[in-house]
């Protein structure tokens, strides 16, 4: 092969090469091509997910979580009493002062009895002497009861007249009279006896109940007037805490519920309890409920009317 054929072969490639290249050239610039690439460029790209939006922060309320609320209350005991005077009187006797601790029934002041313990005698002595005349009356009331039976059959028989038997007749009915006018006599006795009785007791004023005496106001030798309070009395035990909580923690607060509680004047004292009721009643003024809680084995320390932080046991 001589060097003139030699380039001819060698430029042969070259040359078909060239409509391939002007092709992919033009590619660019065909109307299909364009448009593909168009639509791509619009198009959102599908492979990358949207980055999540942060959740917005949480609404800040004014009430606090019921493990954190806390509000304040009394104590209170079950039986709390004042002790008034039931009679008027002069007072001569006070057995107690505050602070005592008192039994129930035990005398806490004494009026003066004296008129009273004898009209009580005198009663007696009438009721006594009552009984005896009905007692009398009413053997005599069998007595003539049998005569008037005994009458009846002679009468019956012809024997005795009828006149004669009128008059055992109205001697019975007088007899049964009589009993009846001095029964009823001994029950009004005994009505009087009974009042005199009470007003007797009535001098002595006395504990209803076990506890601690909180108040006095009476001295001896203080005339009282009935109705007039002399003492306030308060039970030990079982101790109560009542408190409010808003509507919106009734949940939380419910039956059963067990509480801590404590107080300013005895910082180390943490005294459980527990829901012991709640009002089924909301406060329509104040948006809050009524709730009692029982304080279990309390602490000698705590004494009703103690004013105490509450709040839902840890």
């Amino acid at each position: 092969m001589n060097m003139r054929s030699a380039r001819v072969v060698s430029a042969l490639p070259a040359l078909l090469m060239l409509p391939l290249l002007s092709f992919c050239l033009g590619c660019g610039h065909h109307p299909a091509v364009q448009a593909a690439a168009t639509n791509r460029a619009m198009q959102p790209a599908s492979t990358v997910a949207p980055a999540p939006r942060a959740a917005p922060p949480p609404i800040s309320t004014s009430v606090p979580p019921a493990k954190s609320f806390v509000t304040t209350g009394p104590l209170v005991a079950t039986q709390q009493a004042d002790i008034s005077a039931e009679r008027d009187g002069r007072v001569v006797q006070v057995a107690v002062q505050i602070g005592d601790r008192v039994r129930r029934g035990q005398v806490l002041a004494v009026l003066d009895d004296r008129t009273l313990r004898l009209a009580c005698k005198a009663k007696q002595a009438e009721v006594a002497s009552l009984q005896a005349q009905v007692r009398e009356w009413q053997a005599e009331q069998r007595s003539v009861e049998a005569n008037l039976r005994r009458a009846t059959i002679l009468r019956d028989d012809n024997i005795m007249s009828k006149e004669r038997w009128e008059y055992n007749k109205a001697k019975r009915d007088e007899t049964v009279a009589e009993v009846a006018r001095y029964q009823a006599d001994e029950a009004a006795a005994q009505e009087e006896l009974a009042a005199a009785n009470l007003a007797l007791q009535q001098s002595r004023i006395v504990a209803p109940f076990a506890g601690v005496v909180g108040r006095t106001s009476v001295e001896e030798a203080q005339q009282v007037k009935t109705g007039e309070t002399l003492f306030w009395i308060t039970a030990e035990a079982p101790l109560r805490v009542l408190f409010t909580v808003p509507e919106s923690l009734m949940a939380s607060f419910s039956t059963g519920a067990k509480l801590q509680l404590t107080t300013a004047d005895y910082p180390g004292l943490r005294q459980p309890a527990r829901i012991l009721r709640v009002s089924p009643v909301v406060d329509p003024a104040s948006g809050s409920v009524q709730v009692i809680g029982a304080v279990a084995h309390p602490s000698p320390l705590l004494k009703p009317g103690m004013s105490m932080r509450v709040r839902l046991a840890p």
